[in-house]
C-alpha cells in the first residue's frame, strides 16, 4: 500500500491538530505526517492530513474554507467560545431573527475582524494565547479576511438565543471574532457556542473519515490515501513527453508552449470561468501514464515560457 498522498480526517473534539497528526502518524506506522488549517481542540469536522511525500504538497492546497456554526447571544467570554472564562451574561429575550437578519450583511465579503486574544496569531514571536495564559494584553492589528458567505441554517429564542450559521470564507477568517462582533454589533453581547468545518482545502465532510473509520480500513487492508490530483486541480496541469520527464527528475528548467496542454483539454491551467494567471505560476506536472510527477512554476524568460521544478516526487 502506498503511503503517499492525503487523508481526509473528520477531527473528533478535544483533540489538538497536532495530536491527529500523531494519531495518524502511529497507526500509518509512517513519519512524515503533516495538517494543513490547525482547528481548535473543541472544534470538530474537516482537517486534511498530508501522508509521507505529500506533506510537500501542504503549501498548495485550496486556501477556501467552510463552517456550520453556532454563535449564542446574551454571553461574552474571554475565548470567544464556551471554552473561556464567562466575562458577561445576560438574557436578552427581546432579540428577534430580524435584528439578526439586518446586522449580518455586515460579516459578508471583505472585512477587518481583530484575532481572538486565545489564538495562534504571534506577536513578537510569541502565541497571543501564551501571552493570554500569562494575563498579558497586548495590541493586535485588525487583520483583513474574507467572507464569501453567511447563510442562517436555524435559530431559536429564549434568554439565551442561538443562531445557527452555514459560513464560507477565506484563510485566517476567525468565526469566533465574528460570533464576538455579531454580539457587539446588536448589543447583546456574543460567543461561539460550537463549530463543525465542513470543507477545507478541497476535502469536504461528507467524504471524511473518522479516527474509528481509519482504523478499521487499515485493519481490512482497503485504506488508499486520496491521490494529489483530486485536490490540486484549481492549479491546472500539464503533460511531458518521455524525454521532458527525464529532465524534470533531473531537476532542469524546460521551455514550453505559453498555453500549456492539461490532462484532458488545453488550457486546463485556465478553466473559462477564472482569469488567466499571472507569472510565475504553479501547475501541476504529469507524464504521459498519468503519473503525478510534482509542482512546477511557470514564468517568463526573456525568449520563452519557462517551466521550473518546485517540487519533484
Amino acid at each position: 500500500m502506498t503511503t503517499d498522498g492525503f487523508l481526509n480526517l473528520n477531527k473528533p473534539a478535544g483533540m489538538t491538530s497536532h495530536d491527529c497528526v500523531g494519531r495518524v502518524r502511529r497507526l500509518l506506522k509512517l513519519k512524515r505526517v503533516g495538517h494543513g488549517g490547525t482547528l481548535d481542540p473543541a472544534v470538530t469536522g474537516v482537517l486534511p492530513i498530508a501522508l509521507g511525500k505529500a506533506t510537500r504538497l501542504l503549501q498548495y492546497l485550496q486556501h477556501n474554507k467552510a463552517y456550520r456554526g453556532t454563535i449564542r447571544f446574551g454571553l461574552t467570554t474571554a475565548t470567544d467560545d464556551l471554552e473561556g472564562e464567562i466575562i458577561h451574561s445576560r438574557p436578552v429575550p427581546e432579540l428577534s431573527l430580524e435584528k439578526v437578519q439586518a446586522a449580518l450583511p455586515k460579516f459578508v465579503g471583505k472585512i477587518e475582524q481583530f484575532p481572538p486574544s486565545f489564538s495562534a496569531v504571534q506577536v513578537g514571536g510569541k502565541r497571543l494565547y501564551e501571552l493570554a495564559r500569562k494575563g498579558e494584553t497586548v495590541e493586535v492589528a485588525a487583520r483583513k479576511v474574507e467572507v464569501f458567505r453567511l447563510e442562517i441554517l436555524d435559530w431559536r429564542s429564549g434568554d439565551f438565543p442561538e443562531l445557527d450559521l452555514s459560513i464560507a470564507c477565506g484563510a485566517g477568517t476567525y468565526i469566533r471574532a465574528i460570533a464576538r462582533d455579531l454580539g457587539a454589533v446588536l448589543n447583546t453581547g456574543g460567543t461561539l457556542a460550537c463549530l463543525t468545518r465542513t470543507e477545507s482545502s478541497g476535502f469536504s465532510i461528507e467524504e471524511s473519515l473518522s479516527f474509528e473509520e481509519l482504523e478499521l480500513q487499515l485493519q481490512e487492508n482497503k485504506f488508499s490515501p486520496i491521490l494529489p490530483s483530486a485536490v490540486l486541480g484549481h492549479l491546472g496541469a500539464i503533460v511531458l513527453s518521455p524525454e521532458y520527464t527525464k529532465r524534470w527528475f533531473q531537476g532542469q528548467r524546460l521551455p514550453i508552449p505559453e498555453t500549456p496542454i492539461g490532462g484532458e483539454e488545453e488550457s486546463s491551467n485556465h478553466p473559462p470561468d477564472n482569469p488567466i494567471p499571472q507569472h510565475p505560476y504553479p501547475l501541476q506536472v504529469y507524464d504521459r501514464d498519468g503519473n503525478f510527477l510534482g509542482i512546477g512554476q511557470v514564468a517568463n524568460s526573456e525568449t520563452s515560457t519557462i517551466l521550473s521544478p518546485q517540487i519533484v516526487l
